[in-house]
């Protein structure tokens, strides 16, 4: 709204509002924008929260120690959805699609995260939505993006080829339409792309849930990953980088690096909140968006394949859980001493506090790693 007020329709009369013009200045305002509500409305919602009694039910077979967080007020993740919303739509051109995918995204993902927080709620129990009704619901959102994604490849405004890490000229297409002709001829294409398209959008958005285990952690991963994002937004949005970089160049790509600035911001300043000892966790409203946010922009932009290094804690948690269930399963064993790999840890001695900042540590060097892909092609 901003864009179009100061840059369209006043930037004419008064020269030096063409700076609302570059995605740059909007990024950086979108980020501080996303920053300041957390803050601001961070102790009223934290308060109101507490008021209604959405307090976070701590599972009796987790760590002793996490059991002094009971009553803890939940699904925080209201907030951070509002604080990536409202600057999203003050500083992004809102006649970009791909900016409204990437919102959809995020809410669509956000509101089943809400009916699972709200289910425990009402229940007073740690177990929301069974895993298959979460899932069917989650395959939803996913599907609904991938025909949009359709519709803008059929008028040339989305491909479907995709960045391959490490390779310049190897950009497969997910639709096979160099060896197939027109994708709408041949069922198969279709089912692999919403497949893979499921895959990418429900691991991720699961992914975060699954880290979403301690206090700050999350949260601070989430600042690393929506920080490179950003970056990688900029870059496939932009004419001569993206040709230097030898990337699939998405005109208007740009304009998402604002959603994820805001994410991050907004990221930063629940964290501000969120920090070890957290006053208010985010639950699945906020992490299943969060996940739900990132996997709908990385098909957005193209680097799909890219997504598991920029996030590569979450990843590398959600492994944890299913090695653990198919080793009970198989072996009759743990492989862990309890998963996700943070209570891991946890098990073996860490501090909380440890855990949280050498996984912190750890998504930071594998996020700048992603980053360094874009030129070591």
């Amino acid at each position: 709204m901003l864009y179009w007020l100061l840059f369209e329709l006043l930037a004419p009369l008064w020269g030096p509002l063409r700076l609302f013009g570059y995605v740059t200045f909007r990024t950086a305002f979108a980020a501080l924008t996303a920053l300041l509500i957390s803050w601001i409305l961070g102790p009223f919602v934290i308060s109101r929260l507490r008021r209604f009694q959405f307090t976070q039910y701590i599972r009796e077979e987790g760590p002793r120690s996490h059991q002094k967080k009971a009553g803890t007020p939940t699904m925080g993740g209201l907030l951070i959805i509002a604080s990536i919303v409202v600057p999203t739509l003050l500083w992004a051109n809102l006649r970009n699609l791909y900016v409204w995918i990437a919102l959809f995204g995020l809410i669509s993902y956000g509101a089943i995260g809400f009916i699972d927080d709200y289910t425990k709620v009402a229940k007073k129990r740690s177990l929301g939505l069974s895993a298959l009704s979460k899932f069917a619901l989650q395959c939803v959102p996913a599907t609904i993006i991938g025909i949009f994604l359709l519709i803008l490849h059929s008028r040339g405004q989305y491909s479907t080829s995709m960045n391959v890490p490490f390779f310049k000229s190897l950009k497969p297409d997910l639709l096979i339409d160099s060896l197939l002709g027109s994708p709408f001829t041949y069922p198969l294409a279709f089912i692999f792309f919403f497949a893979f398209l499921l895959f990418i959008l429900v691991g991720s958005a699961n992914a975060v849930n699954l880290t979403d285990g301690l206090d700050g952690l999350a949260s601070g991963l989430m600042i690393i990953a929506a920080g490179a994002m950003t970056v990688l937004c900029y870059v496939s949005g932009h004419r001569e980088l993206s040709t230097y970089l030898e990337l699939v160049r998405l005109p208007g790509a740009a304009e998402l690096s604002i959603f994820c600035a805001a994410t991050t911001g907004a990221a930063m300043g629940f964290l501000w909140f969120n920090a070890h000892p957290a006053e208010i966790f985010m639950g699945d409203v906020g992490s299943l968006a969060l996940g739900g946010a990132m996997g709908t922009v990385a098909v957005l932009i193209k680097q799909e394949l890219l997504l598991p290094f920029v996030g590569g804690v979450y990843v590398v948690e959600a492994l944890s859980v299913i090695l653990q269930v198919a080793s009970v399963r198989f072996r009759g064993r743990r492989l862990f001493l309890m998963a996700p790999l943070h209570h891991h840890f946890e098990q073996l001695g860490w501090d909380e506090a440890k855990v949280i900042t050498r996984f912190w540590i750890a998504g930071l060097v594998m996020a700048l790693f992603a980053l360094t892909t874009l030129k070591l092609r």
